[in-house]
């Protein structure tokens, strides 16, 4: 079986590196015989492969649960924030037990109606303190900064400010939302998740796992899934203004079963992940005549220049007791490869033919996620 799996991965390994064309036979076009095998020997060597054994599951499960603990939202420092006021915001202003100095309230009017109106020089003017600088700073600095002009004219002045139109900062929700759109910060802090919630949440054809958040000219993945699964915490953001939350749709979240099975092809990687047992029962389970119940394979990609291999191999022994067990706490992730053998296991120019239109198709979707 040993022989089985190094015969596997070298197939999977040049399949997935290899530019060079491939044809049905015993060798790829252009490479010797003894280049050939020299190649997969040291292709072998850049191939992490496992057997799925309960230390593994263990193993998984603990890398899971690595994230940070649930926490209060101090990491994003809420309790520090301020709101910052900015052109076109509207303000009311009341100076208490001077009537005169206050806009009365109309029965068919709007305090916004009735405000003031952030200018776009920046300013406000008010009663005995023209022109005061409001954007770009708190409400409490222009509440200080107008107690000290109206200190000139009114015995300390009891001054009330508040926004009552938030009209220069907006945060964008995009993509696979119910309710896309423009949504105001405001003097209430707004996450990154608030966002989401307010945009009526994910709709079915989301991609539940990640969303991308865009400031400026960076832009990074967040994992939405650690955080609603995890709650891990580093995963939510603080909005400010211009900021872009997008969802992508969940169209490259599958796994795609070949080999010795029933009805081989892609599986969904619904939000609520896809075991290795689920794989295979969708796909309508081995060929009980052919397959080989030990050459249960798993590759998963890997970058080479950041992790030191190619991708990782796991094999299930199939004909085990405990199979179905370890089967069903194998969590695959999107893109993986599971592939059955058949009994007993064909040469490799065999696997290589029948896997190769599933790599094409992996890197298809790659590309295409990428651009």
């Amino acid at each position: 079986m040993a022989l089985s799996c190094k015969t596997l991965v070298a197939s999977l390994t040049l399949l997935t590196m290899t530019g060079c064309t491939i044809i049905p036979g015993s060798h790829f076009e252009g490479i010797e015989s003894g280049e050939q095998t020299k190649n997969l020997e040291q292709d072998l060597e850049k191939v992490n492969i496992q057997i799925i054994d309960s230390s593994l599951i263990y193993q998984q499960k603990q890398a899971r649960k690595k994230v940070k603990s649930p926490s209060s939202l101090d990491g994003l420092n809420v309790s520090d924030y301020e709101y910052i006021l900015g052109v076109g915001d509207v303000l009311t202003i009341g100076v208490w037990d001077h009537p005169e100095l206050t806009i009365p309230a109309a029965v068919q009017r709007t305090a916004e109606f009735d405000g003031f109106r952030v200018q776009a020089d920046g300013t406000i003017t008010y009663a005995y303190a023209p022109n005061i600088q409001a954007a770009g700073k708190t409400v409490q600095q222009v509440h200080s900064e107008l107690v000290k002009r109206l200190s000139r004219v009114i015995e300390d002045p009891q001054i009330d400010i508040k926004v009552v139109g938030f009209r220069s900062q907006k945060a964008y929700v995009t993509g696979e939302v119910t309710k896309p759109g423009v949504y105001p910060v405001t003097e209430i802090p707004l996450t990154l998740i608030d966002a989401l919630n307010k945009a009526g949440g994910l709709t079915k054809e989301a991609d539940w796992r990640t969303v991308t958040f865009t400031r400026g000219n960076k832009t990074e993945i967040i994992k939405l899934d650690d955080f609603y699964a995890h709650g891990d915490i580093s995963q939510n953001r603080l909005l400010q203004h211009g900021d872009i939350v997008h969802v992508n749709r969940n169209d490259l979240q599958s796994v795609f079963v070949l080999g010795d099975v029933k009805k081989a092809g892609s599986v969904d990687v619904n939000r609520y992940g896809l075991n290795l047992a689920e794989a295979l029962s969708n796909s309508g389970g081995l060929n009980e005549n052919t397959a080989d119940a030990n050459g249960v394979f798993v590759l998963r990609k890997r970058n080479l220049e950041t992790d030191g291999v190619i991708a990782d191999v796991y094999q299930l022994h199939a004909k085990n007791v405990a199979a179905l067990v370890l089967a069903e706490q194998f969590e695959l992730q999107p893109h993986d490869i599971v592939y059955v053998t058949s009994a007993p296991l064909a040469r490799w120019n065999r696997v290589i033919s029948l896997l190769l239109p599933s790599i094409a198709t992996v890197e298809r979707f790659d590309d295409l996620g990428t651009n």
